[in-house]
Parts: C-alpha cells; structure tokens; sequence
C-alpha cells in the first residue's frame, strides 16, 4: 500500500472501531459494564474471531493484514497508534494513583497481592508444564521454562489500570476494598512485568539484558520519583497560570509522558510503566486536574479502542478446534479464577477483613482486561506463544473481566462504594 491509500484505509477503520465499540458499549451497560469492558468484547469481534469468520473478505479488505510483513498493512500504523493511547491512558492512572491511601492498608496490600500472585502463578505454571509436553500451543524455540514463567506472568496479572476504571465506576475510589485492591494491584503488575524481563532475557539467552531490564527499571522510578518529581513541584509556578494549566505545561507533560514511555520501552520493560511512573510524578491539583480533563477524554475515546481492536485481529478463536484444547482452555479460566479470585479473599480475610470486603477484593482482583492483553501481546510479538495459546488467554482475560462486575453485585451489593469510605477519597 502507497501512504495515500494507507491514510485512507485507517481513517475508515477508526471510523468504524469507534463507532462499533461505542455500538457493544450500549449493549454492556445494559449488564452493569463498562466501556472499557464493551471495547475489550469489541475489539475480538471485529478479528478473524467473529467478523473474519462471516464475511472474511469483507473483513480482511477493512484490515489488511499481511504476516510476512513485506509490504505495510494494518500492522505499520494500528500498532503504534494503540501504543500511543496505551502510553497516555496509563499517564491519566498515574496522576489518579494515590500511595497516600495504599499506605493506610499496606498489610493487607501486600497480603493479597503475594496470594494473587504465588497460587495463580503456580497454577499457571502447571498448566503451562501440561501444555508444553501435550499440545503445540508454544513455538519449537520456547523451552519448558520459558513457557511455565511466561503462563504464571500471565496468569497472576491484574489489570490495574481497568481495575482502577472499575473502582471508580462501583464508587469504591477511598474505600478499604478500594484502596487494598488498587494498592495490590499495583505491586502484581510490578512483579508480573519482572517475571516478563525474565522470561524475555531467557528467550534471548541474555541474562544481563534481564539485570538491566530490572535494574534500569529500578533506576528510573528513583530518578522520577526522587529527581524529576521534586523538580517540577519547584518549577509549578512556570506551568499555571490563573489557576490553570498553561499550554507550555500540557507540551512538557506530555513530553515527559513520551520520554518515560521511550525509555522503558528502550530497556526492554513496556512503554506502559514509564507512563505510569511518570503521571504518578506530576503534581497534584491544577496540573494534574488540568493534564486529566485535557488528555482523557480524546485518548479514552478515540487511541484506546484501537488497542482493543489491535489485539482483536491477533485473536483467532477458530484456532480452538478440539475438544481438548477447548479443555484446556477451561482449565486455564477454572486456574485463573481459582488462583486469583479465591486465592485473594482468603488473605483479605486472613488480614481481619470483613467477609464482604474479601469478598469484592477477590473479585476485582480477578479482572485481567488491559494488562493481560498487553503482555500476551507482548509473548505474541515475541514468538514466545503461538496464536492459539494467545486465543487461550484471550479469552480468559475478557471473561474473567467480565466476571466481575455482575459477581461484585452479586456478592456484594450494589451501592457498597458509598457505605464506607475513608477519610481521604481517592480522587
């Protein structure tokens, strides 16, 4: 495809991506979801899954894909235009994340967190252990390893930043539940990214590459942190002006956004977590308010369907096409839910929770949504899974996403996030 044509096709495409997300999302609020949740169900539809399956010409004429890569297709503009909306969706989180309230639980923070991380990752790697010596769900190059650290990684991620989404969307943002299950959620997905730099430093048979993925990670929540956070609390004054963000404020916040983005993703961590750290570095009230309201919208909006619908035209269900790897697909769900769900409201209740908080804690903690899709992607991209283990875990992440709103009311009621709130809200 020439540039013109490749403009022409994506302006079409987008067009049809929000528009069909926005079509599912109505459909979900009827069942208690949220867009987010509509736009993970919109982006598999719209893949060879179900849009290939009934009019596969009409689908690969929308979305020209070509494996070989010897020509550009969708691949050269969708992917780095999903990067784009991920990066600044994940900045918004970090200027919403309040360690401030995760401090006020740390025990039970720390004690759902290791529980949602040790039972599904040991079940994960079971599995993957079943998987790798009965099925061809992993490329020749993968080892035994490889593969049980790769499934476990996957298995024992929570999707921080959708949980956060649905947090807010309950009205649980200050809440106990609230507060544990964000506070948890953000060290599963800090450990979840170290095992990935493992995995990946194995898969290139460079150990040192894993030391400096981990180490440089490391050294650059430090320098933001402790350097560059302190700095712009110094320099504020230069970024607002009548109790609103300047335009020079919104370009260098947005350049630090993209900085950080740069440089994990340049030591082999994901563009995703040096936007996180980086919002959680701006300053709080009038720049990160002003930064939220300016930045949210458009990238809620219009970047992040297109992840979504990115990993939906990597997702080929039809890759299931026996009776035991829908088993094992299964299994992994049965693994995932049991590992995260139940594994997590034993600790919160252990930690002298309520019953009814472990038991929205277990269930919140069971989403995977965006982070489960990020990493996979990552493993697809990386020829560490086949496409029909990634259909696998596809699959899980969206269901065990989509659990957990209706479970939550179930269990827990609706209505809960406005019967206990602290002292300080989290927004």
């Amino acid at each position: 495809m020439n540039n013109l044509h490749l403009a022409v096709q994506f302006f079409l495409q987008l067009a049809v991506i929000l528009l069909f997300c926005r079509l599912v999302g109505v459909v979900a609020r009827r069942f208690g979801q949220p867009q987010v949740v509509a736009e993970m169900i919109a982006g598999v539809l719209l893949g060879p899954s179900l849009f290939g399956l009934l009019v596969p010409e009409a689908q690969a004429w929308l979305f020209p894909w070509d494996l070989t890569q010897t020509t550009r297709d969708t691949q050269s503009y969708l992917f780095p235009a999903s990067q784009l909306g991920l990066a600044l969706y994940m900045f918004v989180v970090g200027m919403e994340f309040r360690m401030d309230i995760v401090a006020k639980r740390l025990k039970s923070s720390i004690a759902v967190s290791l529980a949602g991380m040790i039972a599904p990752f040991v079940l994960g790697a079971g599995l993957a252990w079943v998987l790798f010596h009965h099925t061809e769900l992993f490329p020749e190059r993968t080892s035994l390893m490889e593969a049980m650290l790769f499934v476990g990684a996957s298995m024992c991620i929570t999707a921080f930043p959708m949980l956060a989404r649905i947090i807010h969307f309950k009205g649980l943002s200050g809440t106990t539940m609230g507060t544990v299950a964000l506070g948890a959620g953000a060290i599963d997905d800090a450990m979840a990214w170290c095992l990935l730099a493992v995995v990946l430093a194995s898969f290139d048979n460079n150990w040192t590459h894993a030391l400096w993925n981990i180490g440089g990670g490391a050294a650059y929540v430090t320098v933001v942190l402790f350097g560059v956070r302190p700095l712009l609390g110094r320099i504020k004054g230069m970024l607002v002006k009548e109790d609103s963000l300047t335009e020079a404020g919104l370009v260098i916040g947005l350049a630090l956004m993209a900085l950080g983005a740069w440089f994990t993703d340049l030591i082999g961590l994901h563009a995703v977590f040096g936007a996180f750290v980086m919002g959680a570095a701006m300053p709080r009230e009038v720049v990160s308010r002003d930064l939220i309201a300016r930045i949210q919208p458009l990238t809620v909006a219009l970047l992040l369907p297109l992840f979504f619908t990115y990993s939906g035209l990597n997702t080929k269900i039809g890759l299931l096409n026996t009776g035991f790897l829908w088993l094992m697909c299964g299994a992994v769900l049965l693994a995932a839910v049991v590992g995260k769900g139940v594994a997590c409201y034993l600790a919160a209740r252990a930690t002298g929770l309520p019953n009814r908080e472990a038991l929205g804690i277990g269930t919140l903690m069971n989403a995977r949504g965006l982070m489960e899709l990020i990493i996979i992607n990552i493993g697809l991209q990386r020829g560490i899974i086949t496409e029909g283990l990634f259909a696998t875990l596809v699959i899980m992440a969206v269901v065990t996403t989509l659990m957990a709103s209706p479970i939550f009311d179930r269990l827990v009621g609706k209505g809960f996030g406005a019967e206990e709130p602290e002292p300080s809200r989290a927004r």
